[in-house]
């Protein structure tokens, strides 16, 4: 078993040169890159496809679920990019977890991150052929998931630049979606879209059915379960910045615009929706509620619109989850809590061999989903649906520990600072908690209270397994090393 790196050493597996064969990572990704991956991942299909149903529970008041999530989500990020900007590393929060917490904690939240990831892979790779299926009939469903697997993959093989460039197009179809979808229907709200005969509503429709809180302050926690998820995915930022030839100006830049991203796409988007349309619209459960919003100010064709924006969210998700799975196996093997073969790179520096795993996991996944769908596919997709608010408590724990000896070390890599140390910590502890007790209320088949159970009986078979491989190790160390 390695040493641990102390916290002031430099990364130690990303290089930002040329890299021969198992050197290390190349800084392959370029400022743009990085910007949009930034965009893209807290753009998820979630927005577009799950915001009807949280609108249809809450109401308007969606709105104020979605803020709560966001300012979470801002207060976590801001914690990581105190972290990432001191150390990057490819590692990210489960290297932070494993210098701050114990050897336990990193391979814990690595692998379960990395299961997280996995699992997304089938579930957008189904996703994305449903909708292609649709389009293009003659192919199978099947086949259509086997092609945007066999595709994405090609790309993350051929080098991290090939990655960036798919992500950075992707993101941008995205935010030039959303910016469209919100400038278009601000004119529509107002009665200045030309020729729409949508009338001229201002905000009305946000109190006008039942007020604000038709279903009361409780729909709130209601909506919270239900945007919680969609917000995954904006950590990866912090992956991909130990790719590029500044990661610490990556990591802090990214981490200061993370609250307009969050205020313009999510909230912003979402304004837009209910107050075009009442909250109890039939056609936001049907349609989906951008489907329905488009249609209701008479853009044609609005579904198959939406459809072509949904696919493009779906192959980005995917394209970063085998990027971000690969590189935690990669990061794992480094530290030598995963197959030495992961951690090594191809002239290219890209880690093919942890890139090949995680996709033959995706594929068995996928398999899963056709074949067992309701039982052996809804306990993996129960059994990673709480690793995420697992992931952001991890963050917060080791930010109190890393704070303390960065301040200690080296004072002078704090460009990044979180806001109100330790308080605020620690009330987002206490809000992230809140969250999953208030999960352990929802007894829906295969919700909140499944996703909690299931998650967490995972976790602990990790952690046990992290403590029994760690005091196996140190047992071996000891009896090698001369008394």
């Amino acid at each position: 078993m390695t040493t641990r790196p102390p916290v002031s050493a430099p990364d130690p597996v990303t290089t930002t040169g040329a890299a021969s064969t198992g050197s290390g990572l190349q800084a392959g990704l370029k400022n743009r890159h990085l910007s949009m991956i930034a965009i893209g991942g807290v753009i998820g299909a979630g927005l577009f496809v799950g915001s009807g149903s949280g609108i249809a529970a809450a109401g308007p008041g969606i709105l104020v679920s979605y803020a709560l999530v966001g300012i979470l989500v801002v207060l976590v990020m801001r914690m990581l990019g105190e972290m990432a900007a001191a150390n990057p590393t490819s590692g990210s929060f489960s290297a932070y977890a494993d210098r701050a917490l114990g050897r336990w904690a990193g391979f814990t939240i690595g692998w379960l991150y990395w299961f997280f990831w996995v699992v997304v892979l089938a579930v957008e790779a189904t996703a994305g052929a449903k909708i292609l299926a649709g389009w293009i009939p003659a192919v199978p469903q099947w086949g259509w998931a086997l092609i945007v697997m066999v595709v994405l993959t090609a790309s993350n093989l051929a080098s991290v630049s090939s990655y960036g460039e798919f992500e950075f197009w992707f993101a941008g179809i995205k935010v030039v979606a959303i910016a469209a979808f919100i400038v278009v229907g601000a004119l529509a709200i107002f009665g200045l879209l030309p020729g729409s005969d949508h009338p001229a509503s201002g905000f009305s429709n946000l109190t006008a059915h039942g007020g604000f809180l038709p279903h009361g302050p409780g729909a709130i926690l209601t909506g919270v379960l239900m945007v919680v998820f969609s917000f995954m995915g904006s950590e990866i930022v912090t992956l991909a910045a130990g790719e590029t030839a500044d990661p610490r100006g990556a990591v802090t830049k990214a981490t200061n615009s993370v609250i307009w991203r969050i205020a313009v796409f999510y909230l912003g988007s979402i304004l837009i929706v209910v107050s075009l349309l009442r909250w109890d619209d039939p056609a936001i459960l049907k349609d989906g509620s951008y489907v329905a919003a488009l249609s209701s100010i008479g853009i044609p064709h609005a579904s198959q619109i939406m459809n072509a924006i949904v696919l493009t969210s779906v192959l980005s998700c995917l394209n970063s989850g085998l990027y971000t799975a690969s590189r935690m196996a990669f990061s794992l093997a480094r530290r030598s809590d995963a197959p030495a073969s992961f951690g090594r790179t191809t002239q290219r520096g890209v880690p093919q061999a942890a890139i090949l795993a995680s996709v033959v996991f995706g594929f068995v996944a996928v398999a899963f989903n056709y074949l067992w769908p309701d039982t052996v596919f809804q306990f993996l997709l129960n059994s990673s649906g709480a690793i995420a608010l697992f992931v952001w408590l991890v963050i917060c724990f080791s930010q109190l520990r890393m704070r303390r000896i960065i301040e200690r070390e080296t004072p002078e890599k704090l460009v990044v600072r979180m806001w109100l140390y330790p308080y605020l910590t620690w009330a987002t502890i206490a809000l992230i908690t809140f969250v999953l007790g208030y999960m352990l209320t929802d007894t829906a088949d295969g919700g909140g209270r499944d996703q909690v159970v299931l998650s967490t009986l995972v976790a602990l078979g990790v952690v046990v397994f992290a403590l029994v491989r760690e005091r196996v190790a140190r047992r071996r160390m000891q009896e090698v090393t001369p008394s």
